[in-house]
């Protein structure tokens, strides 16, 4: 079996755990007004759930492939493609995750992008560095201000 058809036989297993959550265990404990409403908190799970397995099951199918290509991934060949930049970006986001809250989201988030860029090879700084940190702005006001969630936008030090 190919890798793809692998990797998308784990994510099979892993969508159908998390619609088994999302269907069966998350509205056990809801209050008795809350199960009258037409969407629950387990309504984006399932949606979730349900693409997730539609997906995994048309790569395991094969469905998704009309007749093969010159430019497939084969695994036999994995040394041949860039492992180094798909660790540094790997890296980079334990990196990202570990920095969140001690540098804050606005800081954090920005290097983030900026770094993952230079990490794939844009070098035009003065297009990377303003649209980063306009697409930083503009979800931390998103999640901030829109959905009520507080996030620290600054290190602790600066005052955030």
């Amino acid at each position: 079996m190919a890798l793809d058809r692998w990797i998308a036989l784990i994510l099979l297993g892993v969508c159908l755990t998390y619609g088994y959550t999302a269907w069966f265990t998350m509205d056990d404990g809801l209050a008795p007004f809350m199960r009258r409403n037409p969407i629950w908190p387990s309504t984006f799970p399932k949606v979730l759930s349900i693409l997730g397995v539609v997906a995994s099951t048309i790569i395991l199918l094969g469905l998704e492939k009309g007749e093969a290509k010159a430019g497939e991934i084969d695994y036999r060949k994995l040394g041949d493609y860039n492992i180094g930049q798909a660790l540094l970006l790997l890296g980079l986001m334990v990196a990202y995750a570990l920095c969140l809250r001690p540098v804050g989201f606005i800081t954090s988030t920005a290097g983030f992008l900026i770094l993952g860029s230079v990490i794939l090879g844009e070098r035009k700084w003065h297009l990377m560095v303003p649209v980063a940190l306009c697409a930083t702005l503009l979800v931390w006001y998103l999640v901030q201000e829109v959905l009520g969630i507080y996030m620290r936008p600054l290190p602790g030090f600066v005052g955030g």
